[in-house]
């Protein structure tokens, strides 16, 4: 299952988020796959692309960039998906 995380930078201030990522990594537990990520060129949002079957490891996840992230959490499917989906509903 996919997940859109919108990130808030807290305060505005994205340099914390950026240290902590260089020195630890992402910190993602295992089965959580990082699948991609954009940053606004304001640097005080970010919006990552995340794949598990386990929603419990998204805010294990979380719980380590808490202290300097704001999260929401989105399940989102692709396009395809949803035009399947929608097409069956429509017909």
């Amino acid at each position: 299952m996919l997940f859109m995380i919108v990130e808030h930078f807290k305060n505005g201030d994205a340099k914390p988020t950026y240290k902590r990522f260089q020195e630890k990594g992402r910190l993602i537990p295992k089965g959580l796959k990082y699948v991609s990520s954009w940053v606004d060129k304001d640097f005080k949002t970010c919006f990552q692309l995340m794949e598990t079957n386990d929603e419990k490891l998204i805010d294990e996840w979380i719980s380590n960039w808490n202290d300097i992230v704001d999260f929401e959490v989105f399940p989102v499917m692709n396009s395809d998906e949803a035009t399947s989906i929608m097409k069956e509903q429509i017909d």
